[in-house]
């Protein structure tokens, strides 16, 4: 490179730099300009008010829309959302239920016929000539005009950046004949007159991607949609390459719109002439769209005569699917956190997204975290007091700034907000995002003191600020979306003690459960991918994840067709096809969110049939089935788990099988355990003889007299009456352990307990030390002699009373199923289920082969059902479902792979 490369270089990056302070520049003269203005302003005013009047925050400058409206369903506090009440309703509004789920699902299983959208073969060009709607008396004349109507068009325009939780901006409906634009700032109280209209059985109201439109529209005006046909389902139902409405528009109608001004301000009145073109192409044009994918999937449909569909039973077709998949989506609910969480993790993805764009200290990587969850929390508090989106109160690049630089003056503070709003892409910027926001402006102060103040209490801090809006001359007016939450002090105080470092063991109560089970336990990634293996004639096998697809590729055994979701096609002939085998299931594409109640932020995995059961079952009954494997969210988790819980036992009752073990027994000279699952009069309980062995072997000569010979009885009646020794104490502590429970007993060895003798029966003992120094040599006996024989005793043993005794009156097992620890044999657990979900299928395969376990199943889904009431369970998903596959001759499954299995493992036993 030479010299002049060189200096062209270093002129560049000197142009670079003075381009980045220049505007820096700009932005802070700015920025000290409307500062300067807004103080004037609120200098005059508060002398207009008197020398007594407080600071005034700059709400009381600058009036927002919505702080007209009269009604808001939904406050920025932690209450939940409460759903509309049907007349004639007994009891209170529930959060989970939707009010019409009876209406709908009457539409599920009755898919209704679909009227002509339009009576044109041409979509109809759009005129200059539109209705405003916004007077009261202009929508009931619109509702009147709109029950005539077999079907209209819909669409809204949301605004979001200044307000907390959104609202809706605009509503666009359009008919064969005109275009309505609805001003929904104005007409928010009223907009229940069109409530009717949406929940009409007779009308069909077509949406493009209805997902949140409906939840929009329940949250602001508690309208709930019924009979609908979303124009996205059907692009899904027909394999669409791409399912949106610019995609739509362009290659029905030959239109095309700017998508970039969705962002606008869609609060502005009046609307500029771009905004109202974009706003009436969206719901315009809906209806003829609509009718091309109507034709298309009635064309498909009698050329490959298929049962797609899982709504009704005979004569379907992919009209009635599109159908089914619109109104399914009518069953979701709209809901708000009920709980101050996410700011840990939401701390946690600032620092790991700008970590790596930025050098940081490393001394002071603990300092920042700390300084960037307290923003986080700072902001959130913030933006539902003065309902503002949290994007709007700080960005999250200004959070990562002040986190790693910790500024202590007011003045740093301002230059590296302006700064870290510099290095935000212009165009991701919306035009009426300030930096810094006059939420900032307003309550510099408060983050100068949060920000110098990491020694003190993050609680105190927080407080001192909720008090500051509590004042009746606080400095924030009271509204009515702030109101609710600025009274719930405990709520705000439980924000404070989750989100500021407390230590989790004190957080006692439900929520703080429930909160530390989310963290741990959900899923940390999207569990569907959605990935599309096809056959090699170009018909769809199934939905995969990313690895089954790496599979296949890493072996040659397919190529990739698409990228983007990632398609591969086989190329090889697969044994069978879903439709073949009656498994529609496993060829849809499937949401990460809980199929209870639709909750999308956190869900883990679950198992509608047990696996104490499944794990029994015959490999062709469960090899590569997920049908009965879905997502739950916690509250729904639990649940479900009750549930089934309650019906193991109903199942441990028909079956005659115990479901857990009962009684411990030991079995004589030789040492072995016997479970003596149906006996009552002898015996006792592990957990009961262990805790009695270890508060023996720890306190037995503090103990009151009464007490120690108590404890001596139960130990006791496991040896039939005996006297017991050391030993004997040593070998009750590892009844029924698995290996970890002996490792975690291991290390309890260390505990600070004082040399002591106990005294048990005639015999003298020490306590902790020496039993110390024999746990290992007794582990590895035990281990031995679980590993020989651990006998089950069965209730059909007990009833034909063929078991013999020894002399020391124990029951033995004779004739007894043995358990061995050999791979191809697990052990049994002693304090767990035991035998109990082996036994039943057993039975039932025995009794009634294959058909016993798949009408097991079915039952099992009813009890799922019947608990959690689903609304968002994947289509496909079926109650009936029989999940039998063939295996092909190569697979590790096939019936000759078996054999070979058995007669090698039979020649070893032997």
């Amino acid at each position: 490179m030479g010299r002049g490369d060189g200096a062209r270089i270093v002129t560049a990056v000197a142009i670079s730099a003075l381009a980045v302070a220049v505007i820096w520049w700009r932005r802070r003269r700015e920025w000290r300009r409307s500062e300067e203005e807004r103080m004037a302003e609120a200098e005059a005013e508060a002398e207009a008010a008197g020398p007594s009047a407080a600071s005034l925050c700059y709400l009381e400058l600058e009036k927002k829309p919505q702080n007209r409206f009269k009604r808001v369903l939904t406050d920025n506090s932690y209450n939940g959302f409460q759903h509309l009440k049907r007349e004639g309703g007994v009891g209170e509004v529930s959060m989970k239920e939707h009010p019409f789920e009876d209406k709908i699902t009457y539409l599920l299983d009755h898919p209704p016929n679909l009227p002509r959208f339009t009576n044109r073969n041409e979509h109809r060009h759009l005129s200059p000539s539109y209705v405003w709607v916004s007077t009261e008396d202009q929508l009931e004349s619109l509702a009147e005009i709109l029950k005539k109507e077999q079907a209209f068009a819909v669409d809204t325009e949301q605004h979001s950046l200044r307000s907390f939780l959104g609202f809706t901006a605009l509503m666009q409906i359009s008919t064969q004949e005109h275009d309505f634009l609805l001003d929904t700032i104005a007409l928010h109280d009223v907009m229940g007159i069109l409530r009717p209209i949406f929940g009409s059985y007779s009308i069909c109201k077509v949406f493009h991607g209805s997902d949140n439109d409906i939840l929009w529209l329940q949250r602001d005006f508690h309208i709930y949609v019924i009979n609908l046909f979303d124009t996205a389902k059907a692009c899904l139902v027909l394999s669409k390459p791409q399912k949106s409405l610019a995609y739509l528009l362009e290659n029905y109608c030959g239109v095309h719109t700017d998508k970039t001004l969705q962002r606008e301000d869609w609060r502005m009145r009046p609307l500029s002439l771009g905004m109202v073109q974009y706003a009436r192409t969206d719901a315009h044009y809906l209806l003829y769209i609509a009718d091309c994918l109507v034709q298309e999937l009635k064309t498909i449909s009698h050329e490959f005569p298929f049962h797609f569909s899982t709504c009704v039973d005979d004569e379907s077709d992919l009209v009635r699917e599109a159908t089914c998949r619109s109104n399914s989506a009518c069953l979701q609910l709209y809901s708000k956190d009920t709980e101050p969480s996410g700011m840990e993790s939401t701390a946690a993805s600032i620092l790991s997204r700008y970590s790596n764009l930025y050098e940081c200290n490393s001394r002071k990587s603990h300092e920042a975290r700390e300084l960037v969850r307290r923003l986080c929390i700072w902001r959130d508090l913030m933006a539902r007091i003065h309902d503002e989106s949290i994007k709007y109160v700080l960005s999250d690049q200004a959070i990562f700034y002040l986190g790693i630089n910790a500024p202590q003056t007011e003045e740093e503070i301002c230059d590296l907000i302006i700064i870290a709003g510099s290095s935000i892409n212009s165009a991701d910027v919306s035009p009426i995002l300030k930096s810094p926001s006059h939420v900032v402006k307003t309550h510099m102060k408060e983050l100068c003191v949060l920000i110098q103040g990491l020694s003190q209490s993050p609680e105190d801090i927080f407080r001192r600020i909720l008090q500051m809006h509590l004042n009746p001359n606080g400095h924030c007016p009271i509204s009515i979306y702030n109101y609710a939450l600025l009274l719930e002090l405990k709520v705000s105080s439980a924000l404070f003690q989750k989100q500021c470092g407390g230590n989790p063991v004190a957080l006692v109560g439900r929520k703080a459960s429930r909160e530390l089970f989310v963290q741990k336990f959900s899923c940390k990634a999207p569990v569907y991918h959605n990935c599309r293996i096809f056959a090699s004639d170009g018909r769809l096998l199934c939905y995969s994840d990313h690895r089954k697809l790496e599979w296949y590729l890493r072996r040659g055994l397919a190529k990739i067709i698409e990228n983007d979701p990632l398609a591969i096609m086989l190329l090889f002939e697969p044994k069978g096809r879903p439709e073949d085998e009656d498994n529609v299931f496993y060829i849809q594409s499937k949401k990460n969110m809980c199929v209870g109640c639709g909750e999308k932020n956190h869900y883990l995995r679950y198992r509608i049939i047990p696996s104490c059961y499944r794990v029994h079952f015959p490999e062709r009954l469960k090899s590569h089935r997920s049908h009965d494997i879905v997502l739950l969210c916690v509250d729904c988790h639990e649940i479900a788990h009750a549930a089934a819980e309650k019906y193991k036992r109903q199942v441990a009752s028909e079956f005659k099988v115990p479901l857990f073990v009962r009684k411990v027994i030991g079995s004589g000279e030789n040492e072995s355990l016997t479970v003596a699952s149906g006996l009552e009069e002898v015996g006792v309980s592990p957990l009961q003889l262990r805790t009695a062995a270890m508060a023996l072997v720890r306190h037995g000569p503090k103990m009151p007299a009464d007490r120690r010979e108590e404890l001596l009885k139960t130990v006791k009646t496991y040896f039939g009456g005996r006297e017991i020794s050391e030993q004997d104490l040593e070998t009750v502590l590892l009844v029924g352990m698995s290996p970890r429970e002996r490792r975690r007993l291991e290390k309890k060895r260390g505990l600070p307990i004082k040399p002591c003798e106990a005294m048990v029966g005639r015999k003298q003992m020490p306590c902790i030390e020496s039993w110390n120094e024999k746990l290992t040599s007794s582990c590895a006996k035990q281990n031995a002699i679980e590993q020989e024989r651990i006998s089950i005793c069965t209730p059909e043993d007990v009833e034909s009373n063929d078991l013999p005794a020894n002399d020391a009156g124990i029951v033995a097992s004779s004739e007894l199923h043995h358990i061995t620890s050999s791979k191809r044999s697990k052990k049994v657990s002693l304090l767990g289920h035991g035998p109990h979900g082996k036994q039943v299928v057993e039975h039932l395969l025995k009794e009634q082969g294959d058909n016993g376990v798949l009408q097991f199943c079915q039952r099992w889904r009813q009890v799922f059902v019947d608990a959690i009431r689903p609304r968002f369970l994947p289509s496909g998903w079926d109650i009936m479902h029989r999940g039998w596959r063939e295996f092909g001759e190569y697979s590790v499954y096939s019936s000759s792979h078996r054999d070979v299995d058995t007669i090698k493992y039979d020649s070893q036993s032997s």
